[in-house]
């Protein structure tokens, strides 16, 4: 099958879960023999080949605008697939949904993979909400197939529309653990005497909470490690940096990806995701596919993945948060419960098998 895939940044070593999840997902299905094209947007790009891993990249210029650049990225993606004669168009989030419609009057077949109502995210005003909540009404009513990462998504998606979405998680593959203490020592940071958390600097992530939790912990032989960035910085990115720097135990290491990454989650005493908004969250299935002792907000989308209840804490509760960070940080963590655990991912949240049902969708659509 020919596939033609929108909605992305694009990848490898993009900042975001849609992102992570294509990156993964279209090199699995190129091993598995379907041609695919990702069309990617160029500010975010740096490496200007036009492949990886099986899969051709293309390149389009956008506004890197947080209003402006999915929509611009996406028309221009849809007129420029139907060139490609794709046997299927693959549409990624809410706000590129809205381009079913014109995919179909194009003449192409659609799925779209609903990774979450970005409509609930803090960041966005009042119109834009609107605006993505009819973006999700016209791509779910224009798509010949509906794909969502979480089974609470499927649900509400058959209870405002009245359509059926098959549920195909995000996946992850199991890593090994950093044998180079490269980026350890250049963040002066000692082996398991941290408290790991990643992702964007927007506000649902919460780390605006974390950090308030963790100066409550009085658990100053430990430090904080903040990885990520915003992709547009704001008032609330800028705060956030600001509040951090007051705190010699707080490190922010920006957007990190490879060797980096992958030494300060093997080395992590504790992860913590204290997010208000998640579809599926990639960053804690990797830090459970590291074995990591983690914490979450209590939120479905947390909830959708196997982690005993003690381990979750009531969302925007700093108190609680601090409570659970002092304690799981002196919790016995034994290598049985790191096995366990990566079994546990590699069973369920496996890119092979994600790979396998994504065909099977393609191959039923009508």
């Amino acid at each position: 099958m020919k596939i033609v895939v929108v909605g992305t940044r694009g990848f490898p070593g993009v900042q975001g879960g849609v992102e992570n999840h294509c990156e993964y997902l279209y090199t699995h299905l190129s091993k598995m023999g379907c041609d695919i094209t990702v069309f990617t947007r160029k500010p975010y790009v740096t490496d200007e080949s036009n492949e990886y891993n099986g899969v051709k990249l293309i390149s389009l210029d956008c506004p890197r605008n947080k209003f402006l650049e999915a929509i611009v990225h996406t028309l221009k993606s849809v007129i420029k697939a139907r060139k490609l004669n794709p046997d299927i168009l693959h549409i990624h989030a809410v706000g590129p949904s809205l381009f079913a419609i014109l995919a179909r009057f194009l003449g192409m077949k659609v799925v779209i993979t609903n990774h979450g109502p970005d409509y609930v995210r803090k960041k966005w005003p009042l119109p834009a909400k609107i605006f993505l909540k009819l973006c999700e009404r016209i791509g779910i009513a224009y798509a010949n197939g509906i794909i969502t990462i979480a089974g609470n998504l499927a649900k509400d998606i058959k209870d405002n529309y009245g359509r059926e979405a098959a549920v195909i998680p995000n996946g992850v593959e199991i890593p090994k653990l950093a044998q180079t203490e490269d980026y350890i020592e250049k963040f002066k940071l000692e082996k398991q005497k941290y408290i790991l958390a990643v992702g964007r600097f927007v506000p649902e992530k919460g780390f605006h909470d974390l950090i308030d939790a963790f100066v409550l912990s009085g658990i100053g032989e430990y430090k904080l490690v903040l990885v990520g960035d915003a992709d547009h910085e704001d008032g609330y990115s800028r705060s956030l940096k600001d509040k951090a720097g007051k705190y010699n135990g707080i490190i922010l290491t920006g957007f990190l990806t490879g060797q980096a990454l992958n030494e300060l989650y093997s080395y992590a005493r504790l992860f913590v995701l204290p997010s208000y908004y998640e579809g599926l969250p990639i960053v804690l299935l990797e830090a459970l596919s590291y074995g990591l002792s983690c914490i979450a907000s209590d939120i479905p989308a947390n909830r959708n993945i196997d982690m005993v209840e003690s381990r979750f804490f009531s969302v925007g509760d700093i108190l609680m948060l601090s409570n659970k960070m002092s304690h799981f940080i002196n919790e016995p963590w034994e290598q049985e419960d790191r096995v366990g655990q990566v079994n546990m991912i590699t069973e369920k949240y496996n890119w092979n098998a994600i790979a396998g049902e994504t065909i099977k969708v393609y191959e039923c659509l009508d």
